[in-house]
């Protein structure tokens, strides 16, 4: 399940499966790291034009993030995300990873990123357009 909402998030959601979960019996720290770029990267590919899509890709400038709760096996949790504030070339995105059955905060992040010429692979300074989509 993918969905945009009025306020500007985006949200899939993820059931955890034996792969996910490390010696400690809970989903490994890495594997929250990838919902987060698994959501932002699916919001951008859900709300971009395909010029935006064709002219740009985005690279993780810096990502921090917060653990609260442990995800287990079997767990459907919820991936939702949304954009902050932007300077000349680097975005901030949140996002918090919410346990679906009780609503709990499992984990949240801020991630800063930053857009790149599809075709040279070099940092860019992207169109007004990009800005008013995907900043506040």
């Amino acid at each position: 399940m993918n969905t945009v909402s009025s306020l500007g998030t985006y949200e899939i959601e993820v059931t955890v499966d034996a792969a996910d979960i490390d010696l400690m019996g809970h989903v490994n720290n890495v594997v929250y790291l990838r919902w987060v770029q698994q959501a932002a990267t699916a919001h951008w590919y859900a709300s971009a034009t395909d010029a935006q899509r064709d002219a740009l890709l985005w690279v993780v400038a810096k990502h921090e993030i917060e653990y609260k709760r442990p995800a287990l096996e079997g767990d459907t949790v919820r991936v939702r995300t949304w954009v902050g504030k932007a300077d000349r070339r680097l975005f901030e995105r949140h996002t918090e990873v919410v346990r679906k059955t009780d609503g709990k905060l499992l984990a949240r992040a801020l991630s800063l990123w930053a857009p790149v010429d599809r075709q040279s692979k070099r940092p860019v300074t992207p169109g007004r357009d990009v800005y008013e989509m995907f900043s506040q």
